[in-house]
C-alpha cells in the first residue's frame, strides 16, 4: 500500500529536505507551501516520480484551506502522515518588538500547527488511519535563552506543549504526534537571521555564524537533511510507540 505524507512549508529549506527524505523512503509526498510555484518545483524534483508526488498552495493559517487539503488527500490517496513544518521568524530586541510581528509569528508557527494538525487528525480518524503527525518546533521551544527572538521562542514553546496535548488526545485513535527541535540549521531563513543578529550585536554575519558553530559540540552548522532524517524516523513504523516527544536534533547545542 502506498503511504502518503503532506509536508507544509516545503518549498525550501527544512521542508524541502523532509519531502526529499520521505520520497527516498518510498512515501508519496504532497508538497505544500504558501508559494505554490515553489511547492510545484520541489514536487517535480523529488525522487521516485512514479510514486505520484503532488503539490498544492497552502496558507497554514487558514483552517478552511488546511481542511480542504487534508480532505482531498485523505479521500483520493489516503493520508498517513502530516508534517507541520511551515514557520517564520523576525529578529528584534524584546523592548522594540512590534506586536504586529508577534501576531504574524504566532499565526504561522503556532496557529498553523493547530489548524493543520486538527485537519489532518480529523481525516485520519474519519478514514480509520492510525497515522503520524510531526510538528517542527525548535531548541528555542525548550529554552528562553535565545536573543532577539522572543515571539519565536513563545511560538515554539507553544508547539512543544500543543504536541503533547495532541498526542494525549489522539492516542486512542492510534495517531502518534511528535515534534522535532532543530538547532542552528543552515537555511535561507537562517541566512536572514545571521544578518539581523549581526546588526543587533554590532558584529558580522560570519562572526555570528562562528558563535553558532562554537555553541554546537558536533562542530558544524546543522543541515536541513539532519532534521529530515529525524522526521522520517518519527513517521516510520520504527517509531510507532513514540508519541508526545520533542526530539532534539541540534548537534548538542542544547541538551535537556
Amino acid at each position: 500500500m502506498s503511504r502518503t505524507a503532506v509536508v507544509t512549508g516545503a518549498g525550501s529549506g527544512i521542508g524541502r529536505a523532509i519531502a526529499h527524505a520521505l520520497a527516498q523512503r518510498d512515501w508519496r509526498v504532497v508538497v505544500t507551501d504558501l508559494d505554490g510555484d515553489a511547492a510545484e518545483s520541489v514536487a517535480t524534483a523529488l525522487p521516485h516520480q512514479d510514486a505520484g508526488h503532488e503539490s498544492a498552495a497552502l496558507d497554514v493559517t487558514s483552517a478552511d484551506a488546511a481542511s480542504a487539503v487534508a480532505a482531498d488527500v485523505a479521500s483520493r490517496l489516503g493520508l498517513h502522515a502530516w508534517v507541520s513544518n511551515a514557520g517564520i521568524s523576525f529578529m528584534h530586541r524584546f523592548l522594540d518588538a512590534p506586536v504586529e510581528r508577534y501576531e504574524q509569528t504566532m499565526a504561522v508557527n503556532l496557529k498553523g500547527v493547530f489548524v493543520c494538525g486538527q485537519a489532518a487528525a480529523r481525516e485520519m480518524v474519519r478514514t480509520g488511519v492510525a497515522g503520524a503527525i510531526v510538528n517542527t518546533a525548535s531548541m528555542a521551544g525548550k529554552q528562553g535563552r535565545v536573543p532577539f527572538l522572543s515571539d519565536y521562542v513563545a511560538s515554539k514553546f507553544g508547539v512543544v506543549g500543543l504536541t503533547q496535548a495532541m498526542a494525549y488526545e489522539l492516542g486512542e485513535h492510534g495517531i502518534t504526534v511528535n515534534c522535532v527541535c532543530p538547532g542552528f540549521v543552515e537555511t535561507p531563513m537562517q541566512s536572514r537571521e545571521l544578518e539581523w543578529e549581526a546588526e543587533l550585536r554590532g558584529t558580522t554575519a560570519d562572526g555570528v555564524r562562528d558563535m553558532m558553530i562554537a555553541d554546537t559540540p558536533l562542530g558544524r552548522l546543522e543541515q536541513p537533511e539532519d532534521v529530515a532524517r529525524a522526521v522520517a524516523f518519527l513517521v516510520s513504523e520504527d517509531a510507532r510507540f513514540i508519541t508526545g516527544e520533542a526530539l532534539a536534533v541540534n548537534g548538542g547545542a542544547y541538551m535537556d
